[in-house]
């Protein structure tokens, strides 16, 4: 079985080196072919040379190692589809290029694939990261993911997983969503699990992510549960969610009545004091259909970049270049 390490980096420059004798060394280890796929995502640190450099000093490795170059920095989620479209083994492991991953838990993934998964997902218990502005917010990500989409994992976040490639070919990505991959294929029928990982603290470099993330992970989400649940009926997701709304406005409105001039005014009974107008009933319901609508909206926009890049067989990419090393030379 020819295994791919799909590595997505962008300025990680001070890790590449360490990263690849891990890796190799991981990789030796298991009984088959393998290969590592790094795709560099625009980098501006020199990552590309370092790259470079170590394909040429591995050249003799029985691990072959391929790079993609990307034009610009498009985001992981377009690296990772990169790398899944370049990678040419039966079984693809994802991880980053930042060391918090450890190599050494891969044949430990793989071991678990053999028992008939489809997809095994890391979980990285013990994070070695900022609690309240990375690992809390991250849980409770995940515990709303697991409740929104029926797929709990523990650590949806976590990079560092293994899939069949048989199944990857099923799903196109786009946007963010790389987080949700295991949803995708569960969707169409993968089985998913996940086990324990290491956790390392970041050696070298900048984290890419912030606290910014949390709010597209929640929109992302939502887009999740209709692709998941109400793509083939989409009548029942706008219908149960104008009701929704509906009601929702309907309870605010009726607060901010109670709230300017009192419950007997909000059920009727004139109000006995001078009869001031207040706009904020209907500013509260302006706002909150603006919010609903731009939701929707939302909503079809992403459904009709699905339609413009499959119906042209576009990629949310463009690769610059492609080069290989392997034990014969090749280039």
């Amino acid at each position: 079985m020819r295994i791919s390490a799909v590595v997505p980096l962008y300025n990680e420059r001070e890790n590449l080196r360490l990263l690849d004798e891990e890796l190799r060394a991981a990789l030796s280890a298991i009984d088959g072919p393998a290969e590592i796929v790094y795709v560099d995502d625009g980098s501006t640190d020199g990552s590309l040379g370092v790259l470079e450099g170590l394909a040429a000093e591995q050249s003799a490795s029985a691990v072959a190692t391929r790079i993609i170059r990307l034009r610009r920095n498009f985001g992981q989620t377009a690296a990772l589809a990169a790398g899944f479209a370049h990678a040419r083994g039966e079984v693809v492991v994802a991880l980053d290029a930042d060391l918090q991953n450890n190599p050494a838990d891969i044949p430990r993934l793989l071991a678990a694939m053999a028992n008939g998964l489809d997809v095994v997902s890391g979980w990285r218990r013990h994070r070695r990261d900022a609690t309240l502005s990375r690992v809390l917010p991250s849980r409770i990500a995940n515990w709303l993911i697991g409740l929104a989409t029926g797929v709990h994992l523990h650590d949806y976040g976590c990079t560092l997983k293994a899939y069949r490639r048989s199944m990857l070919g099923e799903i196109h990505l786009y946007g963010e969503m790389h987080r949700f991959i295991p949803v995708y294929l569960a969707r169409i029928g993968a089985r998913v699990g996940e086990m324990e990982v290491d956790h390392r603290p970041r050696r070298a470099g900048r984290s890419k992510y912030g606290s910014q993330r949390i709010a597209k992970v929640l929109l992302d989400l939502v887009l999740i549960v209709f692709m998941s649940r109400y793509f083939s009926r989409p009548m029942h997701f706008f219908g149960q969610a104008a009701l929704l709304f509906g009601f929702a406005m309907t309870v605010a409105a009726f607060l901010m009545i109670v709230f300017k001039f009192g419950w007997l005014y909000a059920v009727g009974i004139p109000y006995q004091a001078d009869f001031v107008e207040t706009p904020l009933p209907a500013l509260a319901a302006t706002f909150f259909t603006t919010a609903v609508l731009s939701l929707f909206f939302g909503i079809l926009g992403e459904l009709l970049i699905r339609v413009y890049f499959e119906s042209q067989r576009l990629e949310p990419y463009a690769v610059e270049r492609v080069w290989e090393a392997t034990s014969e030379g090749k280039e």
